[in-house]
């Protein structure tokens, strides 16, 4: 009975040291970091955090924003494993809803970065995308003049962040009197952004102005304002202050975007999925802040 308490006592050891019973988080992005600045930020701040509260981070994302299964099984399969806490950016709210409520049910808590869910009760932790794309508007009113005409291009509009981007962009447009002749969705993608934007010109020579939903997007609209040879008539402002972005407006190409603090998405997600875990309480939504972005503070986002 003794050599067999010794070697259960070692074994404990082992396993604490080797970290068996640490904290894990689940980050599970809506993208890849590779390739795409905004997710790799909020990786940054997500693994960063995690080192500095000394608790293991399993970071996640599907192959495209798109491929929602993915996400799902993901999740799924970290609910099996056990993981103490998550914070998620769903690919699609209302498809991502059950498998929320099972890591719930399970006793694992959830907070929602980037993307609100529907889930009742589980905080957001992100930006004010609506606000923010009221200031994009607004910086775009007060370039050009009344009565102009001006398009919108679209994220993915079923995710919140699309639809509050588009609704705060149309709101403000609409309110200062520019004419709205296309709004359109690109997915958040660059070529789509590229594609979309090349069919609106065709039917609208008159453009001034742009409001893409995020910088690649943006990016693209640029590739077809300079194919049309129309760049220098046309404002362009997007979403996110990648750095990209920020080399575009440096280089007089882009207008303008907003940024918003990826790096802080990751690092509160991991910091508060972790505090629901202790038993603390949280509101229902924590603003991690936007910030226009000109060619006057540009480098400070390259």
């Amino acid at each position: 009975m003794k050599i067999v308490k010794i070697l259960f006592a070692s074994t404990l050891a082992a396993l604490i040291g080797t970290g068996a019973f640490a904290e894990t988080v689940l980050l599970s992005m809506k993208g890849p970091g590779a390739g795409n600045p905004f997710w790799a930020s909020v990786e940054k701040g997500g693994r960063e955090k995690a080192a500095e509260l000394g608790v293991k981070i399993v970071v996640l994302a599907p192959p495209q924003e798109s491929d929602i299964q993915s996400q799902i099984n993901q999740v799924e399969d970290q609910i099996t494993k056990g993981v103490t806490a998550i914070a998620i950016a769903p690919t699609d709210p209302n498809a991502l809803a059950n498998v929320i409520e099972s890591a719930r049910a399970a006793g694992i808590p959830v907070v929602f970065i980037d993307t609100k869910g529907i889930n009742k009760g589980v905080t957001f932790i992100g930006t004010d995308n609506k606000a923010g794309a009221k200031m994009a508007a607004d910086f775009i009113c007060d370039k050009v003049a009344k009565g102009s005409d001006v398009a919108i291009l679209q994220g993915i509009i079923t995710q919140s962040t699309g639809k509050a981007r588009a609704d705060g962009a149309h709101a403000g447009l609409e309110a200062c009197g520019l004419n709205i002749v296309a709004e359109q969705p690109a997915n958040w993608d660059r070529a789509q952004g590229r594609t979309v934007m090349e069919n609106i010109l065709t039917r609208n020579q008159n453009l001034k102005a742009v409001f893409a939903s995020n910088d690649n997007m943006a990016l693209g609209a640029v590739e077809a304002l300079k194919d049309a040879d129309m760049l220098n008539d046309v404002i362009v402002v997007g979403f996110d202050a990648n750095p990209d972005a920020a080399k575009s407006i440096q280089a007089g190409e882009m207008t303008a975007t907003i940024a918003q603090f990826s790096y802080n998405m990751g690092a509160y997600g991991v910091e508060k999925a972790l505090e629901l875990a202790k038993g603390r309480s949280l509101p229902p939504v924590v603003d991690t802040g936007t910030l226009l972005v000109t060619k006057k503070n540009a480098a400070d986002f390259k």
